[in-house]
């Protein structure tokens, strides 16, 4: 149980972590919310949980994967922002990467990659 409360709170105090970052310093903030910093420390714990190799290579090879549908949201977002207020940028974003992971799995497939 500590183990996993540990978990959790060096996971959170990242993602707080950048958020303090960013209200100093936009391009600071957007640098380190850019770098892998949550997919490296999935991959630390699944490797100090004792998962297998394999399953550590799939984390990584299929979180490239699906990165690649979300950057045109990172487009869209401060478009939409000032354009429409905040919660509808939001959901306006969620859907455009679900429409773009959809259609980017349905073109991987035809390449022989089962991200669905």
């Amino acid at each position: 149980m500590i183990w996993m409360i540990t978990k959790y709170l060096l996971t959170a105090g990242m993602v707080v972590f950048i958020s303090e970052i960013a209200k100093r310093s936009d391009k600071l903030g957007g640098l380190i919310a850019a770098l892998p910093l949550i997919t490296l420390l999935s991959l630390t714990w699944l490797f100090i949980e004792n998962q297998s190799e394999e399953k550590i290579a799939n984390h990584a090879y299929y979180t490239f994967w699906y990165v690649i549908p979300t950057l045109p949201m990172f487009l869209l977002f401060p478009y939409l922002l000032p354009k429409i207020g905040f919660w509808l940028t939001m959901g306006a974003c969620m859907l455009l990467t679900i429409i773009c992971f959809g259609l980017f799995a349905l073109v991987l497939k035809n390449f022989g990659i089962q991200l669905m």
